[in-house]
């Protein structure tokens, strides 16, 4: 994630965990919210890089790209387990 330092990493995948779980339906506390959106970060990162998309810079694209991510991951988990 570039241009947004420490606090902003965890804010957006605070806040990236949170869209994701309202959009997927799932229902998780603070932290797992928290854990989903760094996950989807980096999900989102490594799938950008691998189509050829520039590294996001700044709050609001890395948001979307964490958020995507992070739908992404809930997606895939939700169907490893069953569900």
């Amino acid at each position: 994630m570039n241009g947004v330092g420490a606090i902003g990493f965890v804010l957006i995948g605070l806040i990236a965990g949170y869209i994701a779980e309202r959009l997927t339906e799932s229902r998780h506390g603070l932290l797992t919210n928290l854990i989903v959106g760094l996950i989807g970060a980096f999900v989102g990162g490594i799938i950008g890089t691998a189509i050829g998309l520039p590294p996001p810079a700044g709050f609001l694209t890395n948001l979307v790209v964490a958020t995507l991510g992070a739908i992404l991951f809930l997606y895939i988990l939700r169907k490893i387990k069953g569900r």
